[in-house]
């Protein structure tokens, strides 16, 4: 298995906005919504917050950990691209590429955010 610099890259920086897509974004939240609760508390102020957290148990409870867990789904991202760029490759290099410019800009747009910003 040869792959270049560049192709690391780039399956990398999919990777990073594959995992993020699917664990932060509200986008896909749907994904997510059957293995996660939401649990409201009240502060000592009187405020209430509402915290999403994995479900327990079986295999909800599986996935609910996986899907909030960052670096979890990172691996099983990066799995999955690497086999779609591999097995089934000018249809996966399209998808990789497509996440990895998204990922670029994300990456840029949070730059610029923070230079706006400082």
């Amino acid at each position: 298995m040869d792959i270049s610099s560049f192709e690391f890259i780039l399956i990398g920086l999919a990777t990073f906005r594959l995992t993020r897509l699917i664990v932060f974004d509200q986008i896909t939240e749907w994904m997510r919504a059957p293995f996660m609760k939401e649990i409201d508390e009240e502060n000592e102020n009187g405020e209430m917050s509402t915290y999403i957290v994995p479900k327990e148990g079986g295999i909800f409870g599986f996935f609910g950990k996986l899907l909030s867990c960052y670096w979890c789904t990172g691996v099983w991202s990066s799995i999955i691209l690497c086999v779609l760029y591999f097995w089934w490759h000018p249809y996966g290099s399209y998808l990789i590429i497509l996440l990895a410019v998204a990922s670029l800009a994300a990456i840029i747009e949070a730059i610029m955010q923070k230079w706006i910003i400082d």
